[in-house]
């Protein structure tokens, strides 16, 4: 069954597929509009190989950038208004449109389920804790078929053999990249490289 043929049983969104994927080209601008279809693909199938319900994948692999393009003044409203942790203000978009995006599912799209909701929040940062559908759409962002990067064919391979030791080589791979860079560590991504790295060090080094 391929991504198109995917039905949605209104089961976790009060949307057809065809209506959220007209939302979302609203939402986006082609390149990014192109990439989440891509992810979708990729965390279908990732679903099918790792007992996850591929419906979920598909709604969270499309939705998982659906705020990636707001204006900052949208992310620090919402996390105002929302009440949510003041410390998301010392942060920007890369952590606001998966963490503060996810409210932005519910209030806009009706989704109310915390599984999709939370691998969109957690989608570039990881969690200690992460469901299958959360390790799904983490890898489907990373790898899916457009990514060009030193280690992707690997990320690739090792996802394929085994979805936790992806998530443990993405992590890794990208606390090394925010340090080399200078750039701010969330909170959570420390979270996850204490809680997968060491468990699959064998398998991705």
């Amino acid at each position: 069954m391929s991504e198109e043929q995917i039905k949605y049983q209104k089961h976790y969104i009060p949307l057809t597929r065809d209506e959220l994927v007209e939302r979302l080209h609203l939402a986006l601008r082609p390149k990014r509009f192109n990439h989440v279809l891509r992810v979708e693909k990729t965390a279908i199938k990732l679903a099918k190989t790792n007992g996850v319900d591929p419906e979920k994948a598909s709604i969270a692999g499309l939705c998982h950038d659906y705020a990636k393009q707001r204006p900052d003044d949208v992310f620090i409203q919402v996390i105002k208004d929302k009440k949510m942790s003041p410390e998301l203000l010392n942060y920007g978009n890369a952590i606001w449109h998966g963490v503060v995006g996810a409210e932005l599912l519910k209030d806009e799209l009706g989704i109310w389920d915390e599984d999709i909701l939370n691998a969109v929040r957690h989608h570039t940062t990881g969690a200690a804790i992460m469901s299958k559908l959360e390790q799904v759409i983490y890898m489907a962002d990373y790898i899916e078929p457009a990514r060009d990067f030193d280690g992707v064919q690997t990320a690739r391979k090792i996802t394929a053999d085994d979805l936790g030791a992806g998530v443990a080589y993405q992590t890794k791979h990208t606390l090394q990249y925010l340090i080399a860079n200078n750039k701010p560590v969330y909170p959570k991504t420390i979270e996850t490289y204490n809680a997968w790295v060491p468990k699959y060090e064998r398998k991705i080094n």
